[in-house]
């Protein structure tokens, strides 16, 4: 899913992603693999069944995957890695890896290390106090509780309040990696502050803590949108001489906003779903939504429309359509001009409402199981 203005200048750092999304062209310049049939069918193998998001290359690239595989196949320890950065409310954009991470934490048997880079958001944005980026931690932990989660497998870490279980190991990172390289890497000016500086070897430590607290090797995987490849990219840099395996990982696309290009953000709350919104103020945003229709209900009808540009076709394409025949039967209404984009906004509102309703009943009852999930 792109969008139309094939013009704006692609822009995909850790702080920032912006203009068109080239896929092909990321996975060239940051040196990653495309996903191959094989694999797909090996993860098929051990899950009994194909994630959506891997059936419609929503995770479309990796780096040592197949040796991830591998390591579990030989009857290794395998871990997942993955996090958020709490600014703000959580976004269906950020659910999208953590539902995928639960389907590998299924069928891999893994614990999962879940970072909140509460320090980085207080480091990077003026506006937040400490309290706000550890208050919304806690908060968006909430969120990732109700995909489903295994407590017993699941470590949420708080780097502000979990400092004292990460230093040690974020120093043996940081002894490693020089200022050049950060500099290099991150694009880092002289005038950012020195906690960023700093902060990639706190966010390298998760790769490490699970072989570190069972005393041997474990390979870890981290599933995680393509923006977070820098930090990993310094990680496996420093890895084996730390004693460590190369952290694997699996790249992830960005789920569009509901507004004309770009990806779901919670700088634009008018084109973002979160998960406490609302069920009718959702729907609302959705009936507001940009699409590939036609400016007219007659010229759709006799032209037809153009899902490859069409927010509202992308949610049903990344996570609201499970039924791949219905999502080309959707595709081909929208196309024919079957289907006007008044009634595809409706059928997808009455799905968010219905997501949101749920998901907010799991999401309060989480509340209840919060500490079992807390990095002890």
């Amino acid at each position: 899913m792109t969008a139309e203005k094939e013009s704006d200048e692609m822009v995909v750092t850790p702080w920032e992603v912006s203009g068109v999304v080239d896929y092909n062209r990321l996975v060239e310049q940051f040196g990653t693999k495309p996903m191959t049939r094989e694999l797909l069918d090996r993860l098929e193998r051990h899950a009994g069944q194909l994630h959506l998001q891997l059936r419609r290359g929503i995770f479309f690239s990796h780096r040592d995957l197949d040796w991830w595989i591998g390591m579990h196949e030989a009857g290794q320890p395998v871990g997942l890695y993955t996090g958020r950065g709490p600014s703000g409310p959580v976004h269906l954009g950020h659910l999208l890896p953590w539902f995928f991470t639960k389907y590998l934490q299924d069928a891999f048997g893994a614990d999962l290390y879940f970072q909140m880079t509460d320090d980085e958001k207080f480091l990077i944005h003026p506006e937040l106090s400490l309290d706000d980026t550890v208050g919304f931690a806690y908060d968006n932990a909430l969120d990732l509780i109700a995909c489903g989660l295994e407590p017993e497998r699941t470590h949420i870490i708080s780097d502000v309040n979990h400092i004292g279980h990460i230093y040690r190991l974020a120093l043996r990172v940081a002894k490693h990696v020089t200022f050049s390289t950060i500099r290099a890497v991150f694009g880092l000016r002289d005038s950012d502050n020195i906690g960023i500086i700093w902060f990639p070897a706190i966010q390298a430590t998760p790769c490490f803590i699970q072989s570190v607290r069972e005393g041997r090797n474990v390979a870890v995987l981290i599933p995680a949108a393509i923006d977070q490849d820098p930090y990993w990219r310094m990680t496996r840099d420093i890895a084996e001489r730390l004693g460590f395996y190369k952290p694997a990982q699996i790249h992830a696309k960005f789920l569009p906003g509901l507004g004309r290009g770009g990806k779901m953000s919670a700088s634009m709350p008018e084109t973002a779903i979160f998960t406490i919104d609302p069920p009718e103020e959702a729907a609302k945003k959705i009936m507001d939504a940009f699409t590939g229709g036609r400016p007219t209900a007659r010229e759709q009808r006799e032209l037809g429309g153009d899902p490859s540009i069409c927010t509202i076709y992308a949610y049903h394409y990344y996570l609201f359509e499970e039924d791949d025949g219905r999502l080309a039967e959707l595709e081909r209404e929208c196309r024919s001009g079957d289907i006007v984009c008044g009634d595809c906004k409706a059928r997808l509102a009455e799905a968010v409402k219905r997501f949101l309703v749920d998901f907010q009943r799991k999401r309060e009852k989480a509340r209840d199981s919060l500490d079992q999930f807390l990095f002890k």
